[in-house]
C-alpha cells in the first residue's frame, strides 16, 4: 500500500525527472509525459498619431482594430510583460488494442482579462491547445484547420503578419488522410449592428464551421489550400435570422536556401470577418430590417527570412486587409482597410536562448477617409526549454 510519505516521494522524485530532462519523456505506467514551453520577455515602445491606445491586449502586441483613429496626439507609451511564456504538456498512451492515442495541453497568459500592472503583474493562465488525436482524428481545441500555421513569419510580434492572416485556435472535430483534412469546427459570429456600434457576439449558430484542406509539404517547403463554409446567425433582441459565409485560403512556405525562405497567405471571403486580422472586421452587418449581410474581407501577407550569419537572422514582413463595408449599413466609423510593415534582427545565441528588436509601423483606415498611424520598437528576450 502507498503511504502518503511514499507518493510525496514518487510525485518528487517525478517533477525532478521533469525539470531535468524538459522535452525529454517520462514514464508512467502505459503513458509518456513530455514537458516542455518558452519564458519571453517583451518590451516595447508605441507611438500612435491619433490617440493612445487603452491598457490591454494592443499594448501587448500589434492588433490592427486598435490603431486609434480621429484622436488627439499624445506622448509615446512603454511597456513590458512576459506573458506570452507558455508552457505545455504532451501525452502517449499505449492502449490495450495496441493503439496510441495522444493528447496536449498549452497554457499562456497572453490575452487573459485577469489580472493588472499595479503591483503583482499577475495574469491568470488561459488554453491555447487541448486536444486528442487517434488514428486519423484530433479532437479538442487547437489551431483551426482553415489555418496555415507554416506561413507565419518569424517574428518578435504574437503572431508577426497579423493584418492579412489567419489566425484562430477552437474546438474541433478533424479527420486526416495524407494531405487532407476535413474538419467541423465550433461557429461563433461576430455582428456590426444597423448604422454601426459595438460589436454584437452571437452564440446562436446551429451547425458548425466545415473547412476542407489540402496541404503539400516538400523539400521546397509547402503549399496549403483550404476552403470554409459556415452559417452567419443571430437570435437576440427581436432579431432571428442566418445567412451563409464562405472563404478561401491559399498560403505557403518557400524554401530559398537551408536558411532563408519566402512566407505568403492570401485569404478572400464573406463572412471571413473573425477569422482574419484578429477580427478587425465582424463577419456580418445587420440592415434596417434586421436581416444579416455577410462582409467581404480580403488579407494577404508576405514575409521574406533571410540568414546573415550563423546567428543572425532577420524578417521583413507586410501585412494587410480590406474589407468591402456598405457605409449605407455599418455607418462610416468602422474600419475600411489596415496594412503594417515590420522588419527584425535577431540573434540566437545559442540554440534555446534569442534575442531580438523589431521595427513596425502600422496603418488604419475608417470607411470615412480619416486614419491614424502607429510606430513600435520591440525588444524581447526568449530561453526555451
Amino acid at each position: 500500500m502507498l503511504t502518503k510519505k511514499t507518493l510525496a516521494s514518487l510525485v518528487a522524485l517525478a517533477l525532478a525527472g521533469l525539470c531535468s530532462q524538459a522535452q525529454a519523456a517520462v514514464t508512467f505506467g502505459d503513458t509518456e509525459l513530455t514537458y516542455g514551453g518558452y519564458i519571453k520577455l517583451d518590451t516595447m515602445w508605441t507611438d500612435t498619431s491619433d490617440g493612445q491606445i487603452a491598457t490591454g491586449i494592443g499594448r501587448d502586441f500589434y492588433v490592427p482594430s486598435l490603431t486609434p483613429v480621429g484622436g488627439e496626439g499624445e506622448s509615446a507609451t512603454f511597456d513590458t510583460h512576459a506573458r506570452q511564456s507558455r508552457f505545455f504538456f504532451k501525452t502517449a498512451t499505449t492502449l490495450d488494442n495496441g493503439k496510441k492515442v495522444t493528447g496536449m495541453i498549452e497554457f499562456d497568459m497572453m490575452s487573459t482579462p485577469i489580472g493588472d500592472e499595479r503591483i503583482s503583474n499577475g495574469y491568470a493562465p488561459e488554453i491555447r491547445h487541448a486536444f486528442l488525436s487517434y488514428e486519423n482524428w484530433l479532437m479538442g481545441q487547437t489551431w483551426s484547420t482553415f489555418m496555415d500555421v507554416a506561413s507565419l513569419p518569424d517574428s518578435l510580434d504574437f503572431v508577426g503578419n497579423t493584418d492579412g492572416a489567419i489566425f484562430n485556435r477552437q474546438a474541433q472535430i478533424r479527420y486526416t488522410n495524407g494531405g487532407w483534412q476535413v474538419a467541423l469546427e465550433n461557429p461563433e459570429t461576430t455582428v456590426t449592428p444597423n448604422g454601426g456600434g459595438a460589436r454584437i457576439v452571437t452564440d446562436d449558430n446551429s451547425v458548425p464551421d466545415v473547412v476542407v484542406k489540402y496541404h503539400h509539404a516538400a523539400s521546397w517547403g509547402s503549399v496549403a489550400l483550404a476552403v470554409m463554409a459556415r452559417q452567419l446567425s443571430i437570435e437576440s433582441a427581436g432579431l432571428d435570422d442566418s445567412t451563409n459565409g464562405y472563404a478561401v485560403s491559399l498560403s505557403g512556405k518557400y524554401n530559398i536556401s537551408a536558411t532563408d525562405d519566402i512566407r505568403f497567405t492570401i485569404n478572400s471571403g464573406e463572412g471571413l470577418g473573425r477569422y482574419i486580422g484578429l477580427n478587425t472586421s465582424n463577419d456580418a452587418v445587420l440592415d434596417a430590417a434586421g436581416k444579416l449581410d455577410a462582409i467581404k474581407v480580403t488579407g494577404y501577407a508576405l514575409a521574406y527570412k533571410h540568414a546573415w550569419a550563423d546567428k543572425w537572422r532577420s524578417s521583413l514582413i507586410y501585412s494587410a486587409q480590406h474589407i468591402d463595408n456598405d457605409a449605407q449599413l455599418t455607418g462610416l466609423a468602422v474600419t475600411d482597410n489596415t496594412s503594417s510593415y515590420a522588419v527584425n534582427l535577431i540573434y540566437q545565441a545559442a540554440s534555446k536562448l534569442m534575442f531580438g528588436v523589431e521595427l513596425r509601423h502600422a496603418t488604419r483606415e475608417i470607411l470615412s477617409g480619416d486614419e491614424g498611424d502607429l510606430n513600435r520598437v520591440q525588444f524581447s528576450a526568449k530561453y526555451d526549454f
